[in-house]
């Protein structure tokens, strides 16, 4: 497969161009060498024309979509832009409101703020953590049968940062009786479509998601796509693929990374030899392996994804900040852990030996009676105001023991997850303070009270 981008950076540095444009390093060194601007023939990210278009129309190819548009900002550009072009053709001039897993991204209460729109949430019986929320599928669609208003868009966040993923083809099917788009979060799951069968949200019936290359593929910190189905009503279709770019624009920096866009070239080429997607399948066969041996040794495993690993810690005697704080003292660093929870993510660079390495000293330690300290219930806090107004008023600084039926003004959440507790607007009931003092949190914005 050809690689455009990556092909003209290399043509412009061997032919020896002088730079009389931004970058200011000039290309002094060896990581700023490859670092251009929007050059003539380099063209623009938000145009349909170009190398970046012909490397966007090679990803298209690769993953099944109709339409796939690189961002350098990660899914968080995307998010913002699926949503903006849902609400743009299902409710131009209404405020509307869409239904969205309560374990959504920070990227879509941002959306809300900008695009000012309402959220109605999906929780779940079966929810464990704050950040996994799996969908309910006679809810959804007695929420859509009753719905005297349909909601522009249904948000689903899958795979979560623990590691499961939902049905999505089943959620497709009620999305599509009722005539709603569906919108995935598969910033986790790039690498879906590369398992066999596909377990990519777009061959599950998904209208629009991201993926974040950078997290499960060999690819620059902020590569992300916004794919667009081929399954869709072509008047939706059409209407996506024709205002997709102009809108990622309204939620991007005019100066994208050429060095997050090289990488997002070349990976298209990894793909396509095959390379990718073998070193894949002897990951996740070693990580299968991996999963059973701590299963033998009575560690309780939690979630469905091939390159995750989510431990439950609790019931092995640790809290997730103790075991992940072993595995760190032995050069080991988790991709995300609370009390409950330690989540190590991999990928198809992985290394084999590294995996062996995991496994020996995740089994030589001891298991010790477990802690029966169980989190705090799901928190369902009631809004009253909305994120638009609520990140907008004056605020004030809290203790989390001071802010009993306070309006919460802005987040109390940390990145990764970057998933909230009590969302802008919520007022603070006494289990949402119970869940916030549970995951660490002292103290709180909340809005002024002359201000409500």
């Amino acid at each position: 497969m050809n690689t455009p981008i990556c092909d003209f950076i290399n043509a412009y540095i061997q032919n020896g161009k002088k730079r009389f444009h931004m970058p200011g390093h000039k290309g002094v060194g060896d990581i700023e060498a490859l670092d251009l601007t929007e050059i003539n023939g380099l063209d623009s990210l938000y145009s349909d024309s170009g190398v970046i278009y012909e490397s966007e129309k090679n990803a298209s190819m690769l993953f099944g979509s109709y339409k796939t548009a690189y961002s350098t900002e990660g899914s968080s550009q995307c998010i913002k832009a699926m949503l903006h072009l849902a609400k743009m053709y299902k409710n131009p001039s209404t405020r509307g409101y869409i239904l969205a897993t309560r374990n959504a991204h920070s990227a879509l209460i941002f959306a809300s703020f900008i695009l000012d729109f309402d959220i109605k949430w999906l929780y779940s019986d079966n929810s464990l953590s704050y950040i996994s929320c799996p969908v309910q599928l006679d809810k959804l669609d007695e929420l859509l049968c009753s719905a005297k208003e349909k909601p522009f868009a249904v948000y689903i966040t899958s795979p979560d940062y623990l590691g499961s993923t939902d049905n999505i083809s089943e959620i497709a099917k009620i999305c599509n009786k009722h005539n709603t788009i569906l919108i995935v979060d598969n910033a986790h799951g790039a690498y879906l479509k590369f398992d066999e069968p596909s377990a990519h949200p777009l061959d599950l019936g998904a209208h629009m998601c991201c993926d974040s290359a950078h997290k499960t593929l060999p690819a620059l910190t902020g590569g992300a796509y916004l794919h667009i189905s081929k399954s869709l009503d072509p008047s939706l279709r059409d209407f996506l693929c024709e205002n997709v770019k102009a809108t990622m624009a309204i939620y991007g920096s005019t100066s994208p990374s050429f060095l997050i866009l090289r990488s997002l070239d070349m990976l298209n080429a990894k793909i396509a030899s095959g390379e990718l997607i073998a070193k894949q399948k002897e990951v996740e066969n070693r990580l299968d392996k991996l999963k059973k041996s701590l299963s033998v040794c009575g560690f309780e495993l939690f979630g469905n994804e091939r390159l995750k690993l989510t431990i439950k810690t609790c019931s092995y005697g640790y809290t997730g900040i103790e075991l992940s704080s072993i595995l760190e003292s032995k050069g080991f660093f988790a991709e995300f852990f609370d009390r409950d929870f330690v989540t190590l993510m991999l990928s198809c660079n992985t290394k084999i030996e590294d995996i062996d390495a995991l496994e020996g000293i995740l089994c030589s330690i001891q298991k010790r009676e477990p802690i029966w300290a169980p989190a705090p219930p799901i928190c369902k806090p009631v809004a009253v105001m909305s994120v638009r107004d609520a990140l907008s008023a004056k605020r004030e600084l809290v203790h989390i023991d001071n802010a009993l039926n306070r309006v919460l003004a802005s987040f109390s959440l940390s990145c990764p997850p970057a998933v909230s507790i009590v969302v802008c607007g919520e007022r603070l009931d006494k289990n949402a303070i119970e869940a916030l003092k549970y995951y660490g949190t002292k103290q709180v914005y909340v809005v002024r009270h002359n201000s409500i």
